[in-house]
């Protein structure tokens, strides 16, 4: 072992070699093609850029163990499967309600029949698009079929959907029923896609609610609806889109086998392109499934294996970056080959920026042609009826208006719900309070849930946090104050504690300790709010984790992008400041040399933090109790702590229930989070440990 890492925990070892490797190369790991230049000028920037790094290879690395052989990725991708589904917030599968297709207006083309139609991909769900389709074929012919999905192309109050209407038309000329569809965010029925990329709409993570997961949902009950027909073989369907569309296409192919062939074009790139090199920045929330269980993110791809696949790009792709490319291009290569399948993969690399040119498009159509009629024929009229699908389009073979599915605004459904699915879609928990007499059974099954799809970034044991040491190669973002202790909790990251009283903790003082966890507002500062809830005979102890204070990073809404890259990592920025308030809770109840807990350690905050120190109390059994300020009744208040799904398991108040036994104090508690504990501690019998009261009286 190297000598500097002599005492450190085992679980630390790991993340600090590469904190190690990365802070001695002077920087975040290099890639190809960053975007854009990264934040500079708060304390905190650099060492968070390493820890994203770090985390985004360590991820991205455990692709090889899929790669290992064809039995262990068969033994593991219906577990995959599972993950996948609820990672867009799939499951529990939505019920397959009646699409109710309607079918508003035809027009007639050159070979070809548009059909205006709508499907409500659930209740109020409204779907428009337009489907092509050839003109004279007979009755009983069952023809192959393309769902195509937009990209980002706004065109206004006609949906996105008629700038693209070229690829229908070719299509339909040559024998294909093709449904274009609108995008939620860009369709007739303009919803959103931006929620947390500018709208701080952070309760989408704590409810695992992703425009992503709309997006695949639409495609599925859209092939739902073209195996309905009667003119579509339900043996030949191919999903197809650019950008954004090209995205949907790995979400629908990856989550609906019926889906023979998929074709992405700019769809894809991975952790280390999003995270170190910022590509994250040029993408919108429709782009990314929240990663809680860690994968690697070609893996979503990898779902569509061993069926037909091209993954179209271009040189000059800012977004979608050639060095992402080829890393995703060659792992899939990789695991196609396990099936002895590596022909039914390829890759097509354009000359250019983000766009469709003629050999992009004559590889899409010769592809789905190949796959889907056995013609490998070259391409030779792909240019006709071009739209040019850029800001400056035109001209249009069908004027966009005659492709609006609702004419007019009067038109558009009064119970629509596009407007509102991120209310809807996925659904909020529905927490039953425990029996009596029942409540460890009842904790235990939130908490392991909680555990699953909350936390599941957290190693099995947190140690204790570790001092920095002047023999660590790694640097606090300012010099600690003499009243200051720099710690590790997850390197490379650091967190402060300090001890207002000037007197750290010494290893001979038994005394019990009320670690305060402080909101970056509260940060430098010794509220006196603290005096009010501590006792005489507690040694108080301040907690500014990861991202406040000394070690506060640039924020900067548009593109958050540290808190939206966290999500893509399968954590959020208030998980990591959970397990640095267990992380020094495990290292202040250490007494002397004994390697057991035996200091009391009670945790505190106000806001926020109380409900912070409540989850550290939830998943660190040896902090004797909680001390909360002023909570928030629910996660889906912007202020309360985000934490990945926890809406899909239970809400604050719930939380604040299972800390039963032990001892838990709330000064101000809102009405639902005290009779909901108040119902909780009872069946726990635990009523004389559960104390309310207001701030300006003494607890």
């Amino acid at each position: 072992m190297i000598p500097l890492l002599k005492g450190i925990p085992s679980a630390l070892i790991y993340p600090l070699m590469i904190a190690i490797s990365l802070l001695w190369a002077g920087s975040v790991a290099v890639f190809a093609q960053p975007l854009g230049n990264p934040d500079e000028g708060a304390p905190g920037d650099q060492l968070i850029r390493n820890y994203l790094a770090q985390e985004s290879q360590r991820l991205s690395d455990q692709f090889s163990d899929d790669l290992a052989s064809l039995p262990h990725w068969m033994s593991k991708r219906d577990e995959y499967l599972s993950q996948y589904m609820y990672m867009l917030g799939l499951d529990p599968r939505p019920e397959s309600t009646p699409l109710n297709a309607t079918i508003t207006g035809t027009l007639k083309g050159d070979g070809y029949v548009v059909d205006l139609l709508h499907y409500q991909s659930m209740p109020g769900l409204y779907v428009t698009g337009n489907l092509y389709r050839p003109a004279n074929v007979s009755s009983d012919q069952k023809l192959p079929a393309v769902f195509y999905v937009c990209g980002h192309s706004g065109r206004g109050r006609d949906g996105n959907k008629v700038a693209y209407q070229s690829h229908g038309i070719w299509f339909a000329k040559h024998g294909y029923v093709c449904l274009v569809v609108d995008t939620l965010q860009l369709g007739e029925i303009a919803a959103i896609h931006h929620g947390t990329y500018n709208l701080q709409r952070w309760w989408w993570h704590s409810r695992g609610y992703t425009p992503a997961g709309v997006e695949a949902w639409n495609g599925i009950r859209g092939i739902d609806y073209l195996i309905s027909r009667k003119d579509v073989d339900p043996d030949r369907i191919a999903v197809t889109g650019i950008s954004g569309g090209g995205a949907a296409t790995f979400w629908i192919a990856a989550a609906d086998e019926r889906v023979r062939v998929a074709v992405p074009v700019s769809g894809m790139a991975d952790l280390q392109s999003y995270v170190p090199n910022r590509v994250i920045n040029g993408h919108c929330d429709c782009m990314f499934m929240y990663n809680t269980f860690q994968w690697p993110w070609t893996r979503i791809a990898g779902l569509v294996a061993p069926r037909p696949m091209l993954f179209v790009n271009s040189d000059q792709d800012g977004i979608f970056p050639m060095d992402a490319n080829e890393r995703v291009i060659n792992r899939l290569e990789r695991l196609y080959s396990l099936y002895q399948a590596g022909d039914q993969v390829d890759a097509v690399v354009s000359v250019g920026g983000h766009a469709y040119r003629k050999d992009i498009r004559q590889a899409v159509y010769r592809f789905v042609n190949s796959a889907l009629k056995h013609d490998a024929q070259l391409i030779t009229d792909s240019e006709t009826d071009i739209v040019s699908e850029g800001r400056d389009p035109g001209p249009y073979p069908i004027p966009p208006e005659k492709l609006r599915v609702f004419p007019d605004d009067a038109d558009i459904p009064a119970d629509q719900k596009n407007t509102v699915i991120d209310e809807h879609f996925v659904p909020l928990a529905a927490v039953r309070p425990p029996e009596s007499g029942r409540h460890a059974e009842w904790k235990e099954r939130l908490l392991s849930e909680l555990k699953r799809v909350s936390f599941a970034s957290f190693p099995k044991d947190i140690p204790a946090a570790i001092p920095v040491t002047d023999n660590l190669p790694f640097k606090p973002p300012a010099a600690a104050a003499e009243n200051t202790v720099n710690m590790y909790s997850e390197a490379p990251l650091s967190f402060q504690l300090r001890f207002p009283d000037g007197q750290p903790l010494k290893d001979t003082d038994r005394a019990s300790v009320l670690l305060v966890v402080l909101t970056e507002k509260e940060s430098g500062t010794t509220p006196e709010w603290i005096q009010r809830i501590s006792d005489p005979e507690q040694k108080v102890i301040l907690c500014e984790p990861r991202g406040t204070g000394a070690t506060r990073w640039t924020t900067k809404n548009p593109p958050n992008y540290i808190r939206r890259s966290h999500a893509l990592l399968g954590r959020t920025i208030e998980t990591g400041r959970i397990r640095d308030v267990i992380a020094a809770a495990r290292y202040l109840g250490k007494h002397g040399d004994s390697s057991e807990s035996s200091r009391s350690v009670v945790v505190a905050g106000k806001g926020e933090a109380g409900i912070l120190a409540a989850y550290a109390a939830l998943l660190e059994p040896s902090i004797a109790g909680v001390r909360a300020v002023a909570p928030q009744a629910t996660h889906m208040d912007n202020e309360a702590p985000q934490l990945l799904n926890v809406l899909r398991v239970c809400d604050i108040p719930d939380v604040f229930g299972m800390l039963a036994p032990r001892s838990l104090t709330i000064i101000d508690a809102p009405g639902t989070v005290e009779s909901v504990a108040t119902t909780a501690y009872e069946a726990a019998d635990a009523l004389n440990q559960l104390r309310f009261t207001k701030l300006n009286k003494n607890p």
